[in-house]
């Protein structure tokens, strides 16, 4: 696996895509402004300008899997998601569980002094950088 490169993580869901990236390093994530899903194609030119404007080298999935940690009909879009992604872009895809993120970006930004509208915007990429901490976590350099 190379060494140079950033780490792209999605919270994919059917109206939107939060986004997350590390630093070029790969010590930090940060979120990155929500996508507003569209189309299938368009979708992937949205992804694919930031794979080549943040110099990715891997993309990690959020997998939504059941409280039980079964798999149910949205991790399946989301394993024929990633596998799109690594055919379209040729990276390796990480699928990743991401079951308490959303719950987690919630209560997190439930502490802050956005509004309902801002936080529901604010929720996909908060999603995002929790998945991709998660990952970092198991997986440090």
């Amino acid at each position: 696996m190379p060494e140079s490169g950033r780490v792209l993580a999605l919270d994919v869901g059917s109206k939107r895509i939060g986004v997350a990236v590390t630093d070029p390093l790969g010590i930090t994530a940060q979120g990155l402004e929500t996508i507003q899903r569209q189309n299938k194609r368009k979708d992937l030119e949205t992804l694919g300008r930031l794979l080549k404007d943040y110099e990715v080298r891997e993309i990690v999935v959020g997998l939504p899997l059941r409280l039980s940690g079964a798999e149910g009909t949205q991790s399946e879009k989301m394993r024929r998601f990633a596998r799109d992604l690594e055919s379209h872009f040729g990276l390796t895809v990480h699928l990743w569980d991401e079951r308490w993120t959303s719950t987690e970006a919630n209560r997190l930004l439930r502490e802050t002094e956005l509004s309902i509208e801002k936080r529901g915007r604010a929720v996909d990429r908060m999603a995002a950088i929790l998945i991709l901490q998660s990952w970092m976590e198991a997986h440090p350099r």
